[in-house]
């Protein structure tokens, strides 16, 4: 890719939406309201807007490689603070994907230097899940169910956060578990039970006011 067609294609677009809507960027510069968190993967095939159908204002938007949300990841943490705390978002989704490399990565036992800390979060997903996942004998489909999984508990390390917490006491944000699936482009809600999962891990993580 000539970096160069960025800018060019920039000034194309730019001009579309000066012409369908005079005011776009004016409007755009005034500030932002979005009601959904997303925090999703960094994997190139994965656009969080696109795949939504949503435009630029409508989400604020987390990538981090294999959408984790580690509890002592400074970065994580701050961007659930300030979307959940300032932003007043009514939604928080955790989106994974079905081929992701990360977690691919983390079903094996190669030694990857610097990813090997952020890796590790992951494996630790599969070893909570163990017993499940070794169930299943098609590799394939033990590693979408991996991925499933791991939506699963970073839900749940979403829902630790006394941000969250608060803020589903006290205006009923709602959290979802989302998989976007490269291979057919569907979007799939895992329908996540959080009821029955926090019932037996809210008395260790309950944050009281």
């Amino acid at each position: 890719m000539d970096i160069k067609k960025i800018f060019q294609n920039n000034k194309e677009w730019v001009q579309e939406r000066l012409g369908t809507e005079p005011d776009y960027f004016k409007k755009l510069s005034e500030g932002q309201s979005p009601e959904i968190l997303y925090i999703g993967c960094s994997d190139s095939r994965v656009s969080s807007e696109e795949l939504m159908g949503v435009g630029p204002g409508d989400v604020f938007v987390h990538r981090n490689i294999a959408n984790m949300v580690p509890n002592t990841d400074l970065n994580s943490m701050s961007v659930i603070n300030y979307a959940v705390e300032h932003l007043k978002v009514k939604h928080v989704v955790v989106c994974g994907h079905y081929y992701c490399g990360g977690v691919k990565a983390a079903m094996q036992s190669s030694d990857l230097g610097l990813l090997n800390p952020w890796l590790r979060n992951i494996r630790d997903v599969y070893r909570i899940h163990k017993e499940e996942l070794s169930l299943i004998q098609d590799e394939e489909e033990r590693y979408k169910k991996f991925v499933e999984l791991n939506v699963q508990e970073q839900c749940v390390n979403v829902i630790k956060t006394a941000d969250v917490q608060k803020a589903i006491r006290n205006r009923n944000l709602t959290v979802h578990g989302w998989v976007f699936d490269i291979h057919s482009g569907k979007l799939i809600d895992l329908k996540i039970d959080f009821d029955a999962i926090l019932e037996h891990i809210m008395e260790i993580y309950r944050l009281d006011d």
